[in-house]
């Protein structure tokens, strides 16, 4: 039964009622495989089994459910009414060799759990059935992560089972505090969705905010971690994500001993880290594991490539078009000159070759990985080389386009380049009316829309816009040592804050 609905089928004493109600639900499901038996001296006691084909494990069904129904009618007396009661409590009680064993009194969750990969057993003249877990479901194992790729680190990604995953995580936090929090989620799906947090280290308030807004999701289906996303945000209206996803178990990892909420989303190798800001989106699982000089050196060039990204064709538009005198003075007559064949103004040269780059890097990542790094490398150069022979762009348009690809590719967050290449028009668009000052009339507003943004009560450019955790500007624009960072960020529960602690170097000498 969905969680959103109030309705409770009962289980019926007469079995037949009860199959007759299953296979009504079940009609024209050629995967589901049910079968009606009886047992006992007079074979007057009947039995119903129910499962989905493929999805559980036959063997547990052959080999520990039915034989051991077998074993235990034999231990039974032969007395009709003492048969019942001792088969069932004999099965409950251990009877059924395997661990996960419950009863169940509402026939619609009982639905529910068949199509979760467990068995149902009905036995007549009970008010219940048993639910045994027989999952075995074909799934996907453990394999290396693609868009969040390292050189020093684990290689170990989440995989679309849910369990798998949470293993994952289990495997790397071995705290009995590490709590999950299982609930379904979808009318029609049922999807599990996993709440996973440090019960002592997250904070209250922002954990009790997700609990609610997941709650309130009242959908058909949840297919990917993305719906929960996008239903949870705090502002859906934004090109910025406001929640981080992921697919590295060791950063999901990490997150929860920061006091951020996990969300595992089954039939997704994706998991989503609850709140996020925006230094977390520059943030690399490799910046912990080498020195802090060199990978604060990379984390400076991110921030760079970041600013290049988003300004740098609104700034050639600005300059160039309305203010070339800041323009020093060779660089632009080699500008005038590369310019001088091309019939088409500035600002649509510079969108002709965006949109063609656009169009290649989405071309290059539906293609096969072999040929799709082809097409993106020798598309680029030819149609790069071909339209500055024909006269359509200048070759510093070719360059300022590709540097500008290149330093998107530069960010370690799929989701914050997205936003990054949607505001990337709107400063092209301001330069292209105002100039310099449109450029920076963009820029203020983008600022500002940044400013504004929260998520789950978190300022999304904390710790810039506060005087407070002032700590947190440790694991900024650089990454100090970890030997310096032994507060928690903001993200924690204030009662927590402290997670190194290191003897002081006089003492570690003696």
């Amino acid at each position: 039964m969905d969680r959103n609905e109030n309705k409770i089928k009962k289980i019926s004493y007469d079995i037949d009622e009860n199959i007759k109600y299953l296979e009504g639900l079940f009609e024209n499901c050629g995967d589901i495989v049910k079968r009606k038996f009886p047992v006992g001296e007079n074979k007057d006691i009947w039995l119903y089994v129910m499962y989905v084909d493929d999805m559980t494990n036959r063997e547990i069904i052959e080999n520990r459910v039915i034989e051991t129904l077998m074993i235990e009618i034999k231990k039974t007396p032969p007395r009709e009414s003492e048969l019942k009661d001792n088969l069932f409590k004999g099965l409950l009680d251990g009877g059924i060799t395997t661990a996960d064993v419950k009863e169940e009194e509402d026939l619609d969750l009982a639905c529910t759990e068949i199509l979760s990969g467990n068995t149902l057993l009905l036995v007549d003249g009970f008010s219940k059935c048993l639910i045994i877990s027989t999952k075995g479901f074909p799934k996907r194992g453990v394999s290396e992560a693609e868009t969040e790729v390292v050189v020093q680190g684990s290689k170990e990604a989440f995989a679309e089972s849910f369990r798998i995953n949470t293993v994952l995580i289990r495997r790397r936090i071995r705290d009995t505090r590490l709590k999950i929090e299982q609930i379904k989620v979808g009318r029609r799906s049922k999807t599990d969705v996993g709440i996973v947090y440090i019960d002592d280290i997250v904070r209250p308030e922002i954990l009790e905010e997700t609990k609610r807004r997941i709650n309130e999701i009242d959908i058909d289906a949840i297919l990917d971690s993305g719906y929960i996303e996008q239903l949870i945000e705090d502002d859906y209206l934004s090109p910025f994500p406001q929640i981080q996803l992921t697919e590295r178990p060791d950063k999901a990892a990490s997150a929860l001993l920061e006091g951020r909420v996990v969300i595992i989303v089954d039939n997704t190798p994706f998991v989503l880290m609850i709140p996020a800001i925006l230094t977390s989106f520059y943030q690399s699982s490799e910046d912990y594991y080498q020195r802090w000089e060199i990978m604060s050196f990379v984390r400076i060039i991110r921030y760079i490539a970041g600013f290049i990204a988003v300004a740098l064709p609104g700034l050639y538009i600005a300059t160039a078009v309305y203010h070339p005198a800041m323009i020093p003075t060779q660089l632009l007559f080699k500008i005038a000159q590369s310019r001088g064949d091309v019939p088409i103004p500035a600002v649509f040269e510079v969108l002709l070759m965006e949109i063609a780059f656009e169009t290649l890097r989405e071309a290059g990542i539906r293609l096969p990985s072999a040929i799709g790094s082809t097409l993106g490398i020798v598309g680029g150069i030819i149609i790069g080389q071909a339209a500055v022979e024909a006269g359509l762009v200048s070759p510093i348009v070719v360059i300022i386009v590709s540097l500008t690809g290149l330093c998107s590719f530069s960010i370690p967050n799929i989701a914050l380049v997205s936003g990054f290449r949607l505001m990337k028009y709107i400063i092209i668009f301001f330069s292209a009316v105002l100039g310099l000052f449109g450029f920076w009339i963009g820029a203020l507003l983008i600022l500002i829309h940044l400013v504004n943004l929260k998520s789950f009560g978190i300022p999304f450019m904390f710790p810039f816009t506060s005087a407070e955790n002032v700590s947190d500007l440790k694991d900024t624009f650089f990454r100090l040592p970890i030997i310096r960072m032994k507060k928690r960020p903001v993200f924690a529960n204030p009662k927590q804050k402290i997670r190194l602690r290191v003897q002081r170097n006089s003492e570690r000498r003696k």
